[in-house]
């Protein structure tokens, strides 16, 4: 007697605690079922398990009963069906003696199921790698393997004109005891301190104001989000040059004012690296975007709540946008400060190549180019992009330990 999901095995009316070792296979397209050691006999419902003579047989609608041999009381076993591939064995184990026993039939009726999920998985699994892998060949040729590389050439002398020489942390030993490379330090470190927390302040200033719903809001962010795309590219860096030299636009805006300045802001030592400082400031357009996006998903029923407690702008500033937006700004911060510490294009144009007057505009990855193109030591400029790796990395890992202080995320 028994149900869609159950074969009780019957022996003169008590219920017994032996599996019913049937096994589900297909054939003709229909699910038909067998018993363990099956004589070639197929059901395709089971209405009956019973135990006779020291075997199972099992009977149903369909075809004639299939009789086997009767599982040991103590063992398992592991079902192996006609025309199953074995990869889907399973194993089955006697439940507590005196309960009722859940056939291998319905069992199995799960684990074909689960063969379809299965199929489809590996199915969706070969499709995901196939669009992954342009990706994956890329990263491996373009970045892991150049990467690798580059970690052997900064353990040799090497000029590109002659075979690599291993000398150890030569290369790394020598870079501090280089000036030149302790300006580049400064130079950069300083401009990220600077330039960095000035654009992202802008950048939700500005997201903030357009966030109040005024019009033409997709004409703003628009146009706001040009700079980000142009920004880094050698003709802007060259207008940038002109608009800061001695008879640039920038001085001709002062001498509207009445204030005559002829000096150029870029040959300056003390002014040259502030006038590339406010180019990186005028970038603000990309992560104005991304705080315009956070700010649309805090709910407006806070800000509701904090008028009614009598909270004023400033106060609903700081104690809703700001915690509320805090995850933002962290991948902000963390993005921008990568991207700063690869500042090449502007340094270049803007200096000539040369680092600016005294060295004022030496950027990191400038130094890099002139050691590694200019001197041909490609093992020393590999050490230094090394190194640039290790500062970039210590500092995300930084910001990622500080975040748990005061990035706030909703749970």
């Amino acid at each position: 007697m028994i149900d869609s999901s159950r074969v009780v095995l019957v022996d003169d009316g008590s219920v017994e605690s032996s599996v019913v070792a049937t096994r589900q296979t297909c054939i003709d397209g229909k699910r038909r079922y067998s018993s363990k050691y099956v004589s070639s006999k197929y059901v395709s419902t089971i209405t009956s398990a019973i135990r006779s003579e020291g075997s199972l047989v099992v009977s149903g609608s369909g075809e004639e009963a299939a009789q086997g041999k009767e599982i040991d009381e103590t063992g398992s076993f592991r079902a192996i069906p006609i025309s199953r591939p074995s990869w889907l064995c399973q194993s089955w184990r006697r439940l507590p003696k005196g309960g009722r026993v859940v056939s291998a039939a319905s069992e199995f009726a799960v684990l074909l199921k689960n063969r379809g999920k299965s199929k489809d998985k590996a199915t969706d699994t070969r499709a995901a790698l196939g669009f992954l892998a342009p990706w994956l060949i890329g990263a491996i040729c373009l970045t892991l393997v150049p990467m690798i590389v580059s970690l052997y050439l900064s353990l040799t002398k090497y000029n590109m004109l002659t075979s690599p020489k291993f000398v150890g942390l030569q290369n790394y030993a020598t870079l501090f005891q280089d000036t030149r490379y302790i300006q580049s330090l400064k130079v950069t470190f300083s401009y990220v301190i600077i330039s960095v927390p000035l654009q992202l302040i802008v950048a939700l200033a500005l997201a903030v104001v357009l966030d109040r719903g005024m019009r033409g809001l997709t004409f703003y962010r628009s146009a706001f989000y040009l700079p980000s795309m142009l920004g880094g590219s050698v003709a802007i860096a060259v207008l940038w040059k002109m608009v800061f030299g001695s008879e640039g636009l920038f001085n001709q805006a002062l001498g509207l004012f009445g204030l005559e300045v002829t000096q150029s802001w870029i040959a300056n030592t003390a002014t040259a690296n502030g006038t590339l400082m406010v180019l990186h400031i005028w970038q603000f357009g990309s992560p104005m975007v991304i705080f315009l996006a956070g700010l649309r998903q805090i709910p407006r029923e806070l800000y509701e709540a904090a008028s009614v407690d009598g909270a004023g702008k400033w106060r609903q500033f700081v104690s809703i946008t700001l915690p509320m937006l805090s995850p933002i700004i962290f991948f902000n911060l963390v993005i921008s400060i990568i991207n700063s510490f690869q500042t090449f294009t502007q340094a270049f144009v803007v200096s000539g190549g040369t680092g600016g007057p005294n060295d004022a505009t030496l950027f990191y990855t400038l130094y890099l180019y002139m050691q590694g193109f200019g001197s041909m030591k490609m093992g020393y400029a590999a050490a230094m992009a090394w190194i640039l790796v290790v500062i970039v990395a210590a500092l995300t890992v930084i910001n990622f330990v500080l975040s748990k202080y005061w990035v706030h995320y909703d749970d």
